[in-house]
């Protein structure tokens, strides 16, 4: 890999991380269109460690909030009333599918998952159910012909239920073309949360099982030696500040806009991509790791 293509990568990875539009799919293109090879699992799985970064930094008074009443919890039955407190269990329930599910399709996500013509439908048909869930949240925030408007739920309603939900939907983005963001917002609208609520629980949930897979791919690297060093912690580092300028402007932008945008691009760059499969401009394959 070379330093262009590790700031290339780094970039894309930064600004497609916390955006509704599956940054593991952009990786996969950006290699596609440029005709590089895939940069494979370990190096998106470190440079993710970047944008998780990001958050954390961002997000860190609620995260020593969280993680400090979680801590006092273990010991002190009435602080597992706590907001916080409840939030850390939540965090914890709502990683498991992905950590299930992620152990369990590891064959399938390093090879049947990354077609192309799979990427283009996850990315439609996840695009359509967040312009769904976008819409059921404006109507019932701004109120239809002749309805009241619907109060929507925040964090301090999240059950254990819905946790593990937004976990399911979270486990999702395995399939390069859902989006881990996207996926989780999309389910959080659907149960009635605000967009600003089911944002900063899809940051929060997301932490444990990025870190989780970018130190276990980094034990591996390590082990095995065959990532670049050099080119991947120059693209983590670029993916970190990019990555937390997108989140400053996210959680801007989405206190008083549509996901509209976003559901318009995915559905047009899945049309363009399964047009340019079946044109033969790109073979399914494209842009495959061969190591």
């Amino acid at each position: 890999m070379t330093w262009f293509e590790s700031f290339v990568l780094g970039l894309v990875q930064g600004l497609t991380e916390f955006l509704p539009i599956s940054s593991s799919a952009h990786l996969r293109l950006t290699a596609a269109f440029a005709g590089w090879k895939d940069p494979g699992a370990a190096f998106t799985a470190i440079t993710q460690i970047g944008t998780e970064a990001a958050v954390i930094i961002y997000f860190r008074k609620d995260i020593g909030r969280i993680i400090s009443a979680w801590t006092r919890s273990l010991v002190n039955r009435e602080l597992r009333r706590d907001h916080d407190a409840r939030m850390g269990w939540l965090v914890i329930v709502g990683s498991i599918p992905i950590g299930v599910l992620g152990l369990t399709l590891k064959d399938a996500i390093e090879g049947p998952f990354r077609d192309l013509r799979l990427t283009a439908t996850t990315l439609i048909v996840m695009g359509v159910v967040l312009g769904i869930a976008d819409r059921l949240a404006a109507r019932d925030e701004t109120g239809g012909r002749h309805r009241a408007v619907k109060q929507r739920k925040n964090l301090t309603n999240l059950s254990v239920k819905d946790g593990l939900l937004y976990g399911v939907c979270q486990a999702m983005a395995l399939i390069p073309g859902v989006s881990r963001s996207g996926a989780t917002i999309s389910g959080g609208l659907l149960m009635g949360y605000t967009r600003e609520s089911a944002a900063r629980y899809s940051f929060l949930l997301a932490i444990p099982a990025v870190l989780a897979s970018g130190l276990f791919e980094l034990k591996d690297a390590v082990g095995e030696g065959h990532v670049a060093w050099g080119p991947t912690a120059f693209a983590t580092v670029i993916a970190f500040v990019v990555g937390y300028a997108v989140i400053a402007w996210f959680m801007k932008f989405i206190s008083n806009k549509s996901f509209m945008p976003f559901v318009v691009y995915r559905i047009l760059l899945g049309i363009a991509l399964f047009a340019l499969v079946a044109a033969g401009v790109l073979a399914p394959t494209a842009g495959e790791s061969t190591g």
